[in-house]
């Protein structure tokens, strides 16, 4: 649940020294040594993070050992996470000493709070066993050395787009299971023997850019699109193009327990058609987009600007760039075609334009009709926002047909489909799970034109994996 700034949080502000004792942290002997310690330990582990073959335990406690002295020597760069490292080092210590059962964590995780200390460029030294979203699905003690970044424009939106839950992060160095697609840091993900109240949630918006920056590069030179001046500027611009996913980013993630919603906002307590889990996402990224069409028709009716409401007012139509490319040329085509609901949402993005005659695919070349974008994407999360309106008053099953209706509406589901057909009266009558079953894996396949440019960009999109900002 949110939180509210901390005494610790406002000590921190204005004492660069705290920020400064931690650099450099990744090339010192103690993190290299303490990051080799825990990849071995990975190769100990099994899936649940236990170790239960006796005979590795003595390699593990010299494994385990490492790290806890690593800690414990880094700890004094990292005064404001002191609480954190010692209950780091006790609950080592603890999976130690019972001989490396399902390793429970709990105690460290709730004392690492994150969240308190928003400046920017002040680090963090994180040590879990854990699974990374996108990445590994084992819990392995993951080590990962990170920065916030938190200029002060994000700060002064923050006071009108309140998430304290939020804390946005750079890669400085990571244990093999971030050497992957993950760009998260989620508290869940954890391994812990209780479910606590979670208080924040970490986004890498130096891998998010990164990939982005490639993507988008490639995908403007395959389709030959002309990019507006601004948005080329990001593809050469590493920390510009941070600062707007961190824009982005705030607005997207408080989205998803704020509007009319008809359903428990997290969804992973559910199961659902994938293709709802599309239009949730897709809700989020484009109440990111109106809002930044908001403040950047409120901030340039003014001259009077302060420097911080000036960069928020550049990063406002960035993030509108960010969303739509985005969307487009990295989520419709990454990934496999099994459920795969980001990719659905971005396709559905894409033709929503096409047909509003605003985004044109002609003598094989992509151009946009930029002075119209807005409305027509705007109109899209209006209708998403209208479909969740009326289900408020709808059953969960006539809620998944009218979205349903609503995809269809624009995208061409699967010849194969029975949801296309008609669902048949024993699963209409039936339980929803019925209703689960009868999707496809690709229920609405990709359109020509993303079959044609995933053959292109698939070796660019498959080298992301693992992509920093340096």
């Amino acid at each position: 649940m949110p939180t509210s700034p901390t005494s610790a949080a406002q000590a921190i502000v204005g004492e660069p020294e705290v920020v400064e004792d931690a650099r450099g942290v990744e090339t010192s002997p103690a993190w290299l040594t303490l990051k080799a310690a825990a990849t071995a330990l990975q190769d100990l582990q099994v899936k649940d993070g236990s170790i239960p073959d006796a005979a590795a335990h003595p390699q593990a406690r010299e494994h385990v050992t490492t790290i806890i002295a690593s800690i414990a020597e880094l700890a004094p760069r990292f005064p404001h996470d002191a609480d954190y490292l010692t209950a780091s080092i006790r609950d080592f210590e603890r999976w130690m000493s019972e001989d490396f059962g399902v390793p429970d964590f709990l105690d460290s995780l709730v004392a690492f709070q994150p969240q308190q200390h928003r400046v920017d460029g002040i680090r963090h030294l994180v040590v879990f066993p854990m699974y990374t979203q996108n990445g590994s699905s084992d819990r392995h003690v993951e080590a990962v050395l990170v920065e916030v970044i938190w200029p002060d424009f994000i700060a002064e939106l923050e006071t009108e787009y309140t998430n304290r839950l939020f804390v946005s992060l750079r890669f400085l160095d990571f244990t093999p299971g971030y050497d992957t697609n993950s760009a998260v840091l989620f508290p869940e993900t954890v391994a812990m023997r209780e479910i606590p109240s979670f208080t924040w949630g970490a986004i890498f918006q130096d891998r998010e850019a990164a990939r982005y920056r490639r993507v988008v590069r490639a995908a403007a030179e395959i389709t030959k699109l002309d990019l507006p001046a601004d948005a080329a500027r990001m593809l050469d611009d590493q920390a510009l193009t941070e600062k707007t996913f961190v824009m982005w980013d705030i607005i997207h993630d408080r989205t998803h327990m704020r509007g009319d919603l008809p359903f428990d906002p997290f969804m992973i307590k559910q199961r659902m058609p994938y293709f709802l889990y599309s239009l949730e996402e897709l809700r989020c990224d484009l109440t990111a987009f109106r809002e930044c069409v908001a403040i950047q028709g409120r901030l340039s009716a003014r001259d009077d600007l302060s420097a911080a409401e000036t960069e928020m007012l550049e990063h406002a139509k960035l993030v509108q760039y960010a969303v739509i490319f985005d969307r487009i040329f990295r989520f419709s085509i990454t990934g496999s075609r099994v459920r795969n609901y980001d990719g659905l949402g971005g396709q559905l993005l894409f033709a929503w334009l096409h047909q509003r005659g605003v985004l044109h695919w002609t003598d094989t070349a992509l151009a946009f009709d930029w002075d119209d974008v807005p409305a027509a994407v705007v109109a899209l999360a209006d209708a998403i926002d209208e479909l969740y309106w009326r289900s408020i008053d709808r059953p969960k099953t006539a809620h998944w047909l009218a979205a349903y209706d609503l995809v269809r509406g624009t995208l061409t589901p699967n010849p194969a489909s029975a949801w296309a057909r008609g669902l048949s009266d024993e699963i209409l009558a039936g339980p929803p799970k019925g209703y689960t079953d009868a999707v496809m894996d690709d229920e609405f396949p990709l359109s020509m034109f993303f079959e044609a440019l995933d053959k292109k960009m698939k070796p660019v999109i498959e080298s992301t994996a693992g992509i920093t900002g340096v």
